[in-house]
């Protein structure tokens, strides 16, 4: 026996119930204080669990599946459930119709003896897509049509308590409603078949409050409307609010009932209470009593509630509480990659944590409603939520549809969480039924058709950045994208996000957005030998890969969606300034949340060096810093007490969490610049003088220590180099990525113990300089001179894959990087292993090996013949390592890369969504401008 989180009694298969429960069900009732335990049993609702109670803890039933593998006979299956997972079926996505393919259903089970003097009820939390049930041989009632929403039947009359009962279900994985197909089995996502939500039944007193709709605002204003059921005897409603640890908040309130009376509202105000919002998500419970008399009570239900108001302020913005805000978000669909739309409050919890974690404050629940447990956890850990029918480009017919907006409403209502309702999406929005949606509810949130402006709210869909701006700053209507950045693969997301928030973040009509989409729609398919199957480029648009993931994109929404950021960020976009004197100017992007709330911490470190052979840093000394007084939307300044002596450190670093802890922003500052680190890493000598010498025809040979290079004298281009008798394989470069080298003079010769090569040209390279130096270090000074915009442009070398297992390196990481997604990446050292990911199409290993990597300073390549060192004397350096795969059809979402394998580079491409190229993402997707001279100097050793 236990307390659930929302103060349900839970009696497992092992308690003592009357009648008894057969394994696997559990008995649930709504608490209520009540003089006696006789009361308390009669007062309250019971609920008899026949499934288990979500994915996690399922309870096996008798199934047959009508068509597709394993069809034709009778075995188990545990519900809830999606029958594809469990080797029935077909599996399909979107537009294939399955008509034929139906689950039929059959459960045992003894609901308690006292409950011959109750009304029952069977209920289904959600069951795809028609479904009909019958309990000892006895339909229950109509066929329901629709696979997202709770329905029950009333089966007082069907049941024998105390006793065994039979009861079977047939659920067809398509409806006989062609609008319900529509609106449903048309989508963008993947199509599974059964009971995927939790089956039970409810015990209701005759007389008693079927469901309770609260309107609770930010004033302490509440208003309780109670729908009652069978009232003849009972004449008073009584309703108190406590907090969640059940202390009363004010005096109880009532309302007198009369015979017959369906419907009553209770009214009351509450001082100063604290308000919900997604920063401060206070929870009340509200319980509300149906008497008869003084003394007796006849039923008593409760139902967490937060205080707050939401308001649209047409031709300004989104008000919560009287304070504007900035919803930031994504699209969640409900779905596990080995379960599909059956899921539990542990997958729930983690999503919202994640999303927590990336500072989104806001989810939009595309294409249909979710689990209840969701939106629980959405009022608890705070997440403003759009509550969305489904309907993706598609509608319900009225007739259809409106049960349908009644069972989403009155399920969902009385969660604070919910600021929207949402009509359907894409044109699938019958707006016969818009009207619906305020007679259920008494908060009257504003509808939104997704893709419209309705409602007062613009909520178009993937606007490119020119067009975001024209509507944000030439138009009148508030501007919310329920879609936008499609992340196809490793496109769109967090990048192009750093442009368009600069306009979604701050303009005055802007309400925000919500990224398409939280996660790669990859699912297990036993048929492909438990391969994840994301149906080509339909569904891998993830920001978290199926298993939740974390992508590159992850990181730069953190960073970018951070309630704190840096005032002047270009002043620290080089490291730390010249001049810093340890304060940081701040801007507080929170709503309601003054800094004083968040923790603020130092470090100081030192890195670790190619040759300690380990990532990381050292810590040379930490410390806290006292959180400034900068109240919401404002500016204020952070001192930092930092030690004498901090400018010996390589970096400072800097890391804010809110109240709870939790990791809200990290900053990491170089102290020495690039040249001053290198000079420290690189050691030219002592040693033997370098020996040169023309070993064959074009080739010039230089010697030192154990490393041995050759050089093509007909181009001045790098041949190959060996150590200790090992290839390494590198070789064809300093190769310009635009343009020729076309060789004008080369002359080589001894520069005291180094030797060195230097070779002129005429085309885009102009001039090259190698130099062995005795140490075994090997130089290279290059200069090329280009103009006009480009993709990418720089200096490359030929490296086979094969050759390559691993990298360690100090400067940005560990993700790759793409001109318009730099941030969300930190500077430190580094260390990765090879891996061939398909970014959100095959793979799913992250951080993904191959690609572009920023401000490097130094880099270790782990190869087949030993370790090559890399280090750069000149400061933002791009490292290209390899050249990465893409998922089918990735249109906008493959960058160029240039030919070869390593490549050392002043300029990268940008990377696009599914929808957009990438120069359509604002002022960073576009190509860039050269300017004319670009010289670098690298440095080379080769160890085993």
């Amino acid at each position: 026996m236990q307390l659930s989180r929302r103060g349900v009694l839970i009696l497992g298969a092992g308690a003592a119930v009357a009648g008894g429960l057969p394994a696997g069900s559990a008995l649930a009732a709504e608490p209520a204080a009540v003089p006696s335990a006789a009361a308390d049993a009669s007062a309250r609702t019971e609920r008899l669990y026949l499934s288990g109670e979500d994915a996690d803890r399922p309870v096996d039933w008798d199934f047959l599946c009508t068509s597709g593998r394993r069809s034709g006979s009778w075995d188990t299956i545990p519900v809830p459930s999606n029958w594809e997972f469990h080797g029935y079926g077909t599996y399909n996505y979107g537009w294939n119709l399955r008509p034929e393919e139906k689950g039929r259903y059959r459960h045992t089970f003894t609901p308690p003896a006292h409950w011959r003097d109750r009304r029952v009820f069977l209920v289904f939390e959600g069951s795809m897509t028609e479904t009909e049930a019958w309990i000892n041989g006895e339909s229950v009632g109509p066929v329901h049509r629709g696979g997202f929403y709770r329905f029950r039947h009333e089966v007082t009359d069907r049941l024998r308590p105390g006793q065994d009962n039979l009861l079977e279900v047939t659920v067809s994985k398509e409806s006989t409603d062609d609008s319900v197909n529509r609106a449903e089995r048309l989508g963008d996502y993947w199509n599974f078949g059964g009971i995927y939500r939790p089956v039970h039944l409810e015990a209701f007193p005759l007389q008693h409050i079927e469901r309770i709709a609260v309107d609770a605002r930010a004033d302490g204003t509440l208003r309780v409307d109670a729908h009652l059921s069978g009232t003849g005897s009972a004449d008073r409603l009584v309703a108190r609010v406590t907090d969640l640890s059940g202390r009363p908040v004010g005096a109880p309130f009532t309302a007198a009932v009369a015979p017959g009376d369906t419907k009553v509202t209770l009214r009351t105000t509450v001082k100063s209470p604290r308000q919900w919002t997604a920063e401060t998500p206070h929870l009340y419970r509200v319980e509300v009593t149906l008497r008869a008399g003084e003394r007796r009570t006849v039923h008593r239900v409760d139902e967490r509630i937060g205080f707050r108001t939401v308001e649209v302020r047409p031709g300004d913005g989104v008000y919560v509480n009287g304070v504007k805000v900035i919803l930031k978000g994504a699209n969640r669909h409900t779905i596990w990659p080995t379960s599909g739309r059956a899921t539990s409050p542990r997958i729930s919890r983690k999503d919202i944590l994640l999303m927590r974690e990336m500072n989104m404050n806001a989810v939009r629940m595309a294409h249909y409603p979710p689990d209840t447990h969701f939106l629980d956890l959405a009022d608890e850990l705070g997440l403003y939520v759009l509550d969305e029918l489904a309907g993706w480009q598609k509608f319900y017919d009225e007739e259809v549809g409106r049960p349908l907006v009644a069972s989403m409403v009155t399920r969902d209502v009385n969660h604070p969480s919910i600021v929207f309702w949402c009509n359907g999406n894409e044109g699938g929005w019958n707006t016969a039924l818009d009207d619906d949606y305020a007679r259920l509810d008494p908060q009257k949130r504003t509808v939104l058709h997704p893709w419209a402006n309705f409602g007062g709210i613009n909520t178009d869909h993937y606007e490119n950045y020119e067009s975001t701006r024209r509507i944000l700053q030439e138009r009148g209507d508030i501007f919310m994208p329920t879609e936008f950045l499609h992340a196809l693969y490793d496109g769109g997301a967090g990048a192009g996000l750093d442009d368009y928030w600069k306009l979604m973040g701050h303009e005055r009509l802007s309400a925000g957005g919500f990224v398409w989409a939280l996660v790669d729609e990859g699912i297990v398919r036993d048929d492909l030998g438990g391969a994840i199957d994301v149906a080509g480029n339909a569904a891998p648009d993830g920001i978290l890969g199926p298993f939740r993931e974390k992508e590159a994109s992850f990181y730069t929404i953190k960073d970018i969606w951070s309630p704190v950021q840096l005032a002047e960020p270009d002043r620290f976009a080089s490291g730390l300034p010249k001049d810093f004197d340890g304060r940081v100017r701040l801007a507080n992007h929170y709503g309601f949340t003054n800094t004083r709330s968040c923790r603020f911490s130092w470090q100081l470190l030192d890195f670790r060096t190619p040759s300690q052979r380990q990532d990381g840093h050292t810590v040379r000394a930490r410390g806290t810093a006292s959180a400034p007084d900068i109240a919401p939307g404002t500016q204020g300044v952070l001192r930092l007490p930092l030690p004498y002596g901090w400018r010996r450190a390589d970096a400072l670093a800097l890391t804010v969490s809110d109240a709870d802890g939790r990791e809200i922003r990290r900053w990491t500052w170089t102290v020495p610049a690039a040249a001053d680190q290198a000079r420290r890493l690189v050691r030219v000598g002592p040693g033997p003088a370098v020996r040169g010498s023309l070993t064959a025809a074009d080739t010039l040979t230089l010697a030192s220590r154990h490393t041995t290079v050759t050089l093509d004298t007909t181009t001045g281009l790098l041949s190959g180099v060996a150590h200790r008798g090992k290839d390494f394989a590198l070789s064809r470069g300093p190769l310009p990525t635009t343009g020729t080298a076309d060789l004008t003079d080369l002359t080589h010769g001894p520069d005291g113990d180094a030797y060195v090569v230097e070779a002129e040209y005429s085309g885009v390279l102009r001039r090259v300089r190698w130099c062995l130096h005795p140490s075994g270090w090997l130089q290279l000074d290059y200069r090329y001179h280009l103009t006009g915009e480009h993709d990418l442009f720089g200096v490359g070398f030929d490296l086979p894959e094969s050759s390559v297992t691993g990298m360690t390196w100090l400067g940005q990481g560990p993700h790759r990087v793409w001109k318009n997604r730099l941030r969300g990446v930190a500077t430190d050292v580094w260390t990765k292993q090879y891996n061939d990911t398909a970014t959100g199409a095959e793979g799913w290993e992250y951080p993904e090996f191959k690609g572009y990597h920023a401000d490097v300073r130094w880099a270790s390549l782990h190869t087949t013949a030993g370790r090559l060192t890399m280090v750069s004397e000149d400061e933002n350096l791009y490292l290209r390592l390899l050249t990465p795969r893409f998922g089918p059809d990735p249109r906008f979402t493959a960058p160029p890369f240039p030919d070869g394998d390593l490549s050392f580079l002043d300029a990268i491409p940008a990377m696009g969504t599914k929808f957009h190229p990438p120069a359509d993402l604002g002022p960073t997707g576009g190509p860039t401008t050269a300017t004319g001279d670009y010289a670098r100097t690298l440095y080379f050793s080769f160890s085993r």
